[in-house]
């Protein structure tokens, strides 16, 4: 474990915490090391970065903190992104209720957001001359091309990680649940209705929500790869089977709501056949 570990455990003071997280940075991007990170090691990394959210007080030193924590995947090699996205959802499911005052949560609102965000954009086919600061533009909500692909293995992986934590429904147990005692076993219901909340709002930002096809979206049965409306629908069936299945009244009331989105390409579809048909029925007036 890198000194930032120790370090984040008791940071208030900037300079302090900003060279704890490039010890960090340096630590992650070391593929050796990287890549054999146990259980253990990711949940004692994220309890760290945790706290150093938690001591974060103002408002632009804690977005900048959250924008960083999220980025920390792109340094990471491919097989350890997953893992250490994991040990997130761990950690806020254990400390949403516990060890999150009133006063600190919207900051932590924040971070899932941005982690939501990053993970999504991540799922993207990028070419290789891309560099971090494309990605990040992305993640921020830049106009993506119609013809933007979404790498199928990442994809499968992300919806599993979602599955298994903020759209996991009541009844269902994680595959690693039954041997890894390390992980909480329950997702909070509030952690759960912030994933609600923004969900749409990310698979926006990440390009998802982009009507029409690019010029190869026609070959995407002889690749591995998916346009992003083949990732939102599966996104969309996600959050349904939570609504569907969900024994807590709010989850199943905000699911419902999140697929009532007016930004999803079938709801304007089933807006824009309500609308024909009201003019249709319109009154025409005395002959």
């Amino acid at each position: 474990m890198p000194a930032a570990q120790a370090n984040f455990q008791c940071i208030i003071d900037r300079k302090i915490r900003t060279a704890a997280l490039e010890s960090l940075r340096t630590f992650l991007s070391a593929k050796h090391i990287s890549s054999s990170l146990s259980t253990l090691d990711v949940l004692k990394l994220w309890k760290g970065l945790f706290y150093a959210l938690w001591m974060c007080d103002r408002p632009l030193p804690q977005q900048a903190l959250c924008s960083d924590l999220a980025d920390l995947i792109w340094i990471l090699p491919g097989p350890a992104v997953i893992p250490w996205l994991r040990g997130f959802w761990a950690t806020m499911a254990r400390e949403w209720t516990t060890g999150i005052d009133v006063l600190r949560m919207e900051k932590f609102l924040l971070l899932v957001r941005r982690m939501l965000g990053a993970s999504l954009v991540w799922t993207q086919v990028r070419e290789a001359k891309k560099t971090k600061n494309t990605k990040k533009r992305t993640a921020d909500g830049e106009t993506a091309s119609a013809s933007l692909r979404f790498d199928k293995e990442r994809v499968e992986q992300m919806l599993t990680l979602l599955a298994n934590w903020p759209f996991r429904t009541d009844e269902e147990r994680r595959e690693e649940e039954e041997t890894d005692e390390l992980m909480p076993k329950n997702v909070p219901v509030g952690l759960k209705l912030h994933a609600l909340d923004i969900w749409v709002d990310e698979a926006e930002k990440a390009g998802m929500l982009v009507t029409g096809e690019g010029p190869d979206d026609s070959k995407k049965s002889e690749d591995d790869t998916l346009s992003g409306g083949d990732v939102l629908e599966r996104l969309n069936k996600l959050v349904d089977s939570l609504r569907s299945t969900t024994l807590s009244k709010a989850v199943r009331i905000r699911s419902k709501e999140s697929l009532a989105d007016e930004r999803l390409p079938w709801n304007q579809e089933e807006a824009g056949e309500d609308g024909a048909d009201g003019d249709d029925a319109e009154w025409g007036g005395l002959d």
